[in-house]
């Protein structure tokens, strides 16, 4: 392989190792915490916005809204989020996080050496 060609693929390769270690970091926070990644970033989202409908959850965390359903639903059937009927709007479901589901995260966040570990690596990448 020639330099240019080096060169070329270096940017794949260290996307290819940033997604190496999300996913290691996501096994880890699955282990420790029981949540995924996206259930993660969903009690994240949820705990610094309150509460939120299921259009905003998708946008925030950057899925379509039959993934994001998903992941509410997981959520839900941990008994990390709860689902409220809107005030104004009766057909409009309103999810927050639960006593549980703020635990969860400020347990997330009191070990987020994990994360800016994580975040140092990345840059080292």
């Amino acid at each position: 392989m020639d330099i240019n060609e080096k060169r070329k693929s270096e940017p794949l390769c260290r996307l290819r190792d940033i997604y190496r270690m999300i996913n290691d970091f996501e096994d880890t926070l699955q282990k420790n915490f029981g949540v995924g990644l996206n259930e993660g970033m969903l009690l994240c989202s949820l705990s610094t916005l309150g509460q939120c409908s299921s259009g905003r959850i998708a946008e925030l965390l950057g899925l379509t809204l039959s993934n994001s359903s998903k992941v509410i639903l997981s959520a839900e059937k941990k008994g990390l989020v709860e689902r409220i009927i809107g005030k104004e709007d009766k057909r409009q479901m309103i999810f927050e996080l639960t006593p549980e589901g703020k635990k969860c995260i400020e347990s997330i966040k009191y070990s987020s050496g994990n994360i800016l570990e994580l975040l140092s690596n990345i840059q080292k990448v």
